[in-house]
């Protein structure tokens, strides 16, 4: 049961928002910023068709810039519109971990 993919699939996009909110970055900075916080099973080939609807959706823009390590990398910020999503995911999210921690709380594992 526990498959966290399908956890994953209504959060991710709040995390990256996240993430993107927090500084300027490009994709696989993304991934890697995404394992450092323990969601090593969310793949590079998850991020982008995320980031590409984000940008589709006016959540967030891009732009091209230099790499001194390769090919130009896309970097990418918030709109306003994405803090706005972002404000609002972490309401609910909020709301929803406060209801699923008082539902688990006797709860020992058993």
């Amino acid at each position: 049961m526990a498959d966290k993919s399908q956890f994953y699939r209504g959060t991710l996009e709040g995390c990256i928002l996240k993430i993107i909110n927090d500084n300027e970055v490009y994709g696989y900075e993304i991934a890697e910023k995404l394992k450092s916080y323990g969601l090593c099973e969310v793949s590079e080939g998850t991020i982008y068709p995320l980031l590409l609807r984000l940008e589709k959706n006016g959540l967030v823009s891009s732009v091209k810039k230099a790499s001194s390590f390769g090919p130009k990398r896309k970097y990418y910020s918030l709109t306003d519109l994405g803090k706005q999503e972002l404000h609002d995911f972490y309401i609910s999210w909020n709301e929803i971990t406060k209801s699923i921690d008082e539902i688990f709380q006797d709860y020992k594992g058993e």
